[in-house]
């Protein structure tokens, strides 16, 4: 791989500060990578759907954050992925 080359990713990054829709509810889509600022008592929900869909995951942490490599294919969501954030400032996701 040295010396250059032409590598093509299909990999897309979403970020909010606040609950929101990041992946549009028409797209099938997998999350591979999820992280979140830390604060005391955080937490991050991926629901598919919409606000009102179905919980994929959830994670909780503390002051020391959240960083999470999601190995494989990634977590499947078949209706896009809306974000649900607690005492956190934000979250950042890469998908496919």
């Amino acid at each position: 791989m040295a010396g250059g080359g032409t590598f093509t990713s299909d990999q897309q990054v979403g970020h909010t500060t606040s609950d929101a829709q990041v992946v549009p509810t028409t797209q099938r889509t997998r999350v591979t990578y999820i992280q979140a600022a830390g604060v005391a008592s955080g937490g991050v929900i991926l629901k598919s759907g919409g606000a009102a869909g179905t919980n994929i995951a959830e994670f909780l942490f503390d002051v020391d954050g959240l960083s999470v490599y999601v190995p494989g294919s990634g977590i499947l969501f078949d209706e896009g992925v809306y974000v649900d954030l607690t005492n956190t400032p934000g979250v950042t996701i890469l998908y496919t």
